[in-house]
This record gives structure tokens, C-alpha cells and sequence, in this order.
């Protein structure tokens, strides 16, 4: 009996003959579609979103305001982060001068009580601006998966013009309704430029 090569699903890797092992990683990023206005992709993340598309993403050279609300971003959470920076270092600037004057190296000064809070205000400021911008700094980057030295759209050469005058969507292929041939109808169907897979 003749041995069958097992079926391949695209965009993976074929497992081992019998199927052992773990799953293998996808070889396809996404299909990225180009747009040559911000309408255009606007218009087309509020037509993916409403499909039931979850793992896709826009891509501009200025921020559209419009594509943000059809994606249905929710909140950034950098306020939160940056206010419980900044009163973490407030406290920290307070409690710090107090422990120092009253007791690391405690001095009678004109008469005045360790706890001569007045005095302590500038430099509480200056730790509450530091640490919250620094926080602010390092949680926008850990947030967006900061420091990547490569990222798989970089494979399309149309990619290159996001930074200047293109505008594009990109649905991954992780995303659970994804179809290669589906999702490619369904996007050109929103009347892109060019429909293209990009590779992992």
C-alpha cells in the first residue's frame, strides 16, 4: 500500500508523520491590505470589526481618530499607570526627607518640628514629576511589546510606505475566524489598493 503525505493545513508546518509533537508554529502572518486614504481604512476596520474579525490592527502615518472608534479601542490604561507612578514617587519623596531629618541625621533647625512639611513640597513635586514620566516611559514600552527589532510586516515591501503616505489593515492569521481564501474575498471586497500575505 502506498504511504499518503498528510494533508497540510496553510500557513503551518507539517507535523511529524504521525502526528507527535507540539503544534508547529505558523509560517503566514496575516493578510494586509493597502488603503490609499484614512476614510478608506476607517471605513474597513468598522467592516472587519463588525464581521467578528479580533486580532487585526490599522496602520497609519498619523493617528486616525476615526479607525481608533471602529476598532472599539478600549481606554488606554497609561493614566492609570503614570498616576500610580507619579504618587508612588510623591510618597516616596515625602517619606524619604521625613526618615532623613527625623531620624538618619536628625537637626533642631530654628526650632522648627522633623515633620516641617512646607519644606518638603519642592522636592516631593520633583519625585512625583521624575517617576511618573519614567513610569510613563517604560510602560508605554512594555505595554506596546517594546523593545522589536523586527516585526513580520517588515517582509512587505508595501509596508514601507505606512510611514509616509499609505494607510493599511492587516487581519493575523492567529485571529479564530481566518480563512485564507475567505478573508482574502472578504477584504477585497472593502476595495483596497492591493490585498497581500505576509509572511511570519
Amino acid at each position: 500500500m502506498t504511504p499518503t503525505t498528510p494533508a497540510v493545513t496553510p500557513g503551518h508546518a507539517a507535523h511529524d508523520a504521525h502526528g507527535h509533537g507540539p503544534p508547529a508554529e505558523p509560517t503566514v502572518f496575516g493578510l494586509l491590505a493597502e488603503f490609499e486614504t484614512a476614510d478608506g481604512m476607517s471605513h474597513a476596520a468598522a467592516k472587519v470589526q463588525a464581521a467578528g474579525y479580533t486580532r487585526y490592527d490599522c496602520y497609519s502615518p498619523y493617528p486616525v481618530a476615526d479607525a481608533v472608534d471602529a476598532m472599539n479601542f478600549p481606554k488606554s490604561e497609561m493614566g492609570t499607570v503614570m498616576f500610580v507612578g507619579g504618587i508612588t514617587g510623591a510618597c516616596t519623596g515625602f517619606f524619604m526627607q521625613y526618615y532623613l531629618n527625623a531620624y538618619g541625621y536628625a537637626l533642631n533647625v530654628g526650632g522648627r518640628p522633623y515633620l516641617s512639611w512646607p519644606s518638603f513640597i519642592p522636592i516631593t513635586f520633583e519625585m512625583m514629576v521624575l517617576t511618573a514620566a519614567l513610569t510613563g516611559l517604560f510602560g508605554l514600552m512594555a505595554l506596546c511589546g517594546l523593545p522589536r527589532y523586527h516585526h513580520p510586516l517588515f517582509n512587505s515591501k508595501a509596508f514601507d510606505r505606512a510611514s509616509r503616505d499609505r494607510f493599511f489593515l492587516c487581519i493575523e492569521f492567529v485571529d479564530p475566524k481566518y480563512d485564507a481564501v475567505t478573508t482574502r474575498a472578504f477584504l477585497n471586497e472593502l476595495h483596497p489598493v492591493s490585498v497581500e500575505e505576509v509572511p511570519e
